[in-house]
């Protein structure tokens, strides 16, 4: 069916042809119209299906029930379902949708009425410390809309919470139990508010998560809409996530969910899919009531909470708006420990009677997206084994599919090219070869040893929370991660070594024994990638970048400068006292002037020619203000798209240090 690989010459100058082809392309097509995103779609769609039709027809043995062959049919199956995802993922970016002006229109009709629905705002917390709940609580409270309350719920029972929480204003909740986890928590402040404030409009934050000041104008008037019943934002975080930060590479590499939020969402949304996802959201009373409350038979209440509703007819709308920011997962325990709940919510939902596939009410296209999300996690099993699969070869002599590189570059590095150059141009600059699936390595293996215990107890299991905050200022090695990745990398280092030293070897090296050392050196760099990652730097307080005049003051000079940078606790001023340094400004008490908070207490924390590094002493209504001021409208500095120049370049400082 397909013909023998020609000379080297001939089938490279095909490959670089057609990587030409579609990068000119990419310049030609603009992934924001329908249109040019079917045609490239197609195009490497049509390249997918041939690879995988000739791994079917050419590269798989005889079935027999040998270990060789089992291995090679269980790796294609796993490569299978991620060919399969992936198609389904091209063709589900055919559509998008934006949603902005809807939102525009039905906030002017909501404020031309005067006609405000009332919001019951939740702010979910568990053994959260203050330093991250105060942001949430207060800009909450900041909230720039007429009629709302907010409502701080307490599954740890803190004394010290209530009486914060009545310090600043907002109301407490806490329960006798933490039965059902976050899902038993909104619940019950489902049933407080109702005997109280009644509002028929719920926004959830959870601890870490502090709004904009517009949040409400923007989403509430969605709800009017009576098929909307839940309308939801994408997060964003002030802080870089462990891969990000833990490379070094805050200012060039993306965390892993802005494909899923800032594209992936929106393209959901267009095909009446678009879900929950558990924080900034608002929901309307009446819609939960309907279902019986925040669903609390699975882990993942958002997803849950979404299908409910569709089977009821009622939609979640994606405004994809930066609306609202919190704390990326801080930590790679953490980190790993949060996607590997997800995946377990997400099989837990669709083993439902009532669920996407197996319940009623939903329709052929839901439940195809829902099987979408299934193979996300279904297919991480597949990555495991892109990475062990070369060292067995070597050392086991069992190879993952029988191919010489010759054909392998004619079949498989076109469908290769194909879906990197589609997903970097379609996902505008938010992901990276090799990068992107070193960042998914890090939870492939959590993932699947998940999906195997899915497999045989999918129900009762803990509900694990995703710890954030505390002192991270210590650098920490996550040495069971690191010893796996770092196995891993070296198992393919050598064993490329040893198919030139092995004393078993044959003379000259096999156009098979070609295709699996390419492979070993993919691998080893993907997992070497993974590796470093592993060596976590200490963190310091969130630092915001700004660009505003401002003033010190000691004693009686006050000197102008620029303020660079702004944190709860910290400043950063470039001014002529810098080089001068002048007796009135040197290490000690001084006074620095914000706009909108007049001056604040500080002190000269360091000195150099090009800043003044200060300590803030704010009171407690400055740091009121502050808090609101940094998580309320600042941008955090983190990349929003990914360089790929900058990514290798913080790699390679990381590898050289030694991982530190």
């Amino acid at each position: 069916m397909f013909e023998s690989a020609a000379d080297i010459s001939s089938i490279l100058s095909i490959d670089i042809g057609l990587l030409i082809g579609l990068l000119v392309l990419t310049q030609l097509l603009d992934p924001a119209r329908s249109g040019d995103r079917i045609l490239l779609g197609t195009a490497t769609g049509a390249l997918l299906v041939t690879y995988a039709v000739w791994r079917w027809h050419d590269t798989l043995p005889a079935p027999s029930f040998t270990m060789q062959a089992w291995w090679q049919y269980l790796f294609f199956a796993l490569e299978a379902l991620a060919i399969a995802y992936t198609l389904m993922s091209i063709i589900i970016l055919f559509r998008s949708i934006d949603r902005s002006g809807q939102a525009d229109a039905a906030q002017r009709v909501m404020e031309q009425a005067g006609i405000y629905p009332a919001v019951d705002v939740f702010i979910c917390t568990y053994d959260e410390p203050l330093e991250i709940l105060e942001r949430s609580i207060l800009t909450a409270l900041a909230l720039d809309y007429p009629n709302f309350t907010v409502w701080v719920l307490d599954d740890t029972r803190r004394g010290w919470l209530r009486e914060y929480c009545e310090d600043a204003g907002a109301c407490y909740i806490t329960r006798a139990s933490n039965e059902h986890a976050k899902a038993g928590n909104l619940n019950n402040a489902l049933a407080v508010t109702a005997a109280r404030t009644n509002a028929p409009v719920i926004m959830v934050l959870d601890a870490d998560f502090a709004p904009r000041p517009n949040f409400l104008r923007r989403t509430v008037a969605l709800l009017a809409s009576p098929q909307v019943a839940v309308v939801q934002t994408p997060q964003f975080y002030h802080n870089p996530d462990p891969i990000q930060h833990n490379l070094t590479a805050t200012q060039s590499w993306v965390d892993d969910q802005r494909f899923f939020f800032d594209i992936f969402q929106p393209a959901k949304d267009a095909w009446g899919c678009a879900f929950c996802v558990g924080t900034a959201f608002v929901v309307r009373r009446d819609r939960l009531i309907e279902i019986g409350g925040f669903p609390d038979q699975t882990v993942t209440e958002d997803i849950h909470l979404t299908y409910a509703l569709l089977a009821k007819g009622y939609e979640t709308w994606w405004l994809n708006e930066r609306l609202s920011a919190g704390l990326a997962a801080e930590g790679l325990p953490e980190y790993v420990t949060q996607r590997a709940r997800w995946c377990l919510g997400t099989v837990q939902l669709a083993l439902l009677r009532d669920g996407p596939l197996l319940g009623r009410g939903f329709s052929l296209i839901q439940r195809w997206q829902y099987l979408h999300g299934i193979l996300n996690w279904l297919c991480k099993p597949f990555l495991v084994m892109l990475l062990v699969a070369p060292s067995v070869y070597w050392f086991a002599d069992i190879p993952a599919f029988e191919a010489d590189y010759l054909s392998f570059l004619r079949y498989g590095v076109p469908a290769l090219l194909g879906q990197m150059i589609y997903m970097a141009w379609a996902s505008r600059s938010r992901t990276l070869p090799l990068f992107m699936e070193a960042t998914h390595a890090i939870a492939a293996f959590a993932i699947s040893a998940t999906l195997i215990s899915a497999a045989v107890k999918p129900f009762g299991r803990p509900f694990k929370i995703t710890n954030k905050g505390g002192d991270r200022s210590e650098p920490t090695t996550q040495w069971k991660f690191a010893a796996l990745f770092g196995f891993i990398s070296f198992g393919s280092a050598a064993s490329i070594i040893w198919a030139f030293v092995s004393p078993s070897g044959a003379s000259e090296i096999s156009p098979l024994d070609y295709f699996n050392l390419l492979w070993a050196g993919v691998a080893m760099v993907i997992a070497f990638i993974a590796f470093l990652v592993c060596f976590e730097p200490g963190r310091g307080e969130i630092l915001f970048d700004v660009d505003e005049a401002t003033h010190l003051a000691s004693g009686d000079k006050v000197v102008p400068g620029l303020l660079t940078a702004l944190s709860m606790s910290s400043a950063q001023v470039c001014c002529q006292v810098a080089e001068s340094r002048p007796s009135g400004l040197v290490p000690g008490p001084v006074w620095l002037h914000l706009n909108s908070l007049g001056w604040i207490g500080a002190e000269i924390s360091d000195y150099n020619k090009l800043t003044i590094g200060l300590r803030l002493r704010p009171n407690a209504a400055q740091r009121k203000a502050l808090a609101v001021r940094l998580f309320g409208l600042l941008d955090g500095n983190v990349a929003s798209t990914a360089s790929i120049r900058g990514t290798i370049a913080a790699t390679i400082r990381k590898g050289l240090r030694g991982g530190s």
